[in-house]
């Protein structure tokens, strides 16, 4: 199977991290954002909405959106539970890091590491940090009592999360008032199989 993205994308990123805990064989098809890569034609064809992680099966099958991409390939491992209600809180923090985590602390990272925090972006940039710290506030209040956010063992809601969390001081957000979301960076760094971003 083949694998679009960009390993400085947390969304792309944390396809390559479940990968690698998982030891799914795939290759990485390097796509580039600001050079418009996702905005050919050849591009487009695959993925309409023009964006990446994009997965590619070895039948031809095509699959967006990297939280998808997660629970597809973690269905049948320990890191997608069998537990109906376990599973519903999996889609919980995914949705929680779709819509209220990935718009604030993504955007601030996109916005001062890709684009150098322009003149012109500046304003929107410090607009995002307070969406961005209530954000980790949600996780904290979690993580300062759990070790992972569903149940107590390493699950794709914890690698959706991981994803733009551990490089959210890109973003000017600094996570020293989050002991909890410290030490569960921590514990996923210390998974055997961890890769880091390249």
């Amino acid at each position: 199977m083949k694998v679009y993205g960009d390993m400085q994308s947390g969304n792309c990123y944390k396809i390559a991290l479940l990968a690698a805990l998982l030891g799914i064989e795939h290759a990485w098809v390097h796509v580039d954002i600001l050079a418009g890569e996702t905005k050919s034609t050849e591009f487009l064809a695959k993925n309409p909405n023009g964006k990446i992680p994009l997965l590619e099966l070895r039948d031809g099958r095509l699959l967006s959106e990297s939280n998808a991409i997660l629970d597809y390939l973690a269905t049948g491992t320990a890191l997608l539970p069998d537990d109906d209600f376990l599973r519903a809180q999996v889609l919980q923090w995914q949705f929680f890091e779709q819509y209220s985590h990935e718009p604030y602390i993504a955007v601030a990272r996109f916005i001062a590491k890709y684009l150098g925090l322009p003149e012109g972006r500046k304003a929107e940039y410090h607009a995002k940090q307070a969406g961005g710290h209530k954000a980790l506030a949600v996780m904290e209040s979690r993580l300062s009592t759990a070790p992972y956010l569903v149940g107590e063992r390493l699950s794709v809601a914890d690698i959706s999360l991981y994803g733009y969390t551990h490089v959210a001081h890109e973003g000017g957000f600094d996570l020293a008032a989050y002991p909890g979301v410290l030490a569960w960076l921590d514990r996923i760094r210390s998974e055997p199989r961890y890769v880091g971003m390249e």
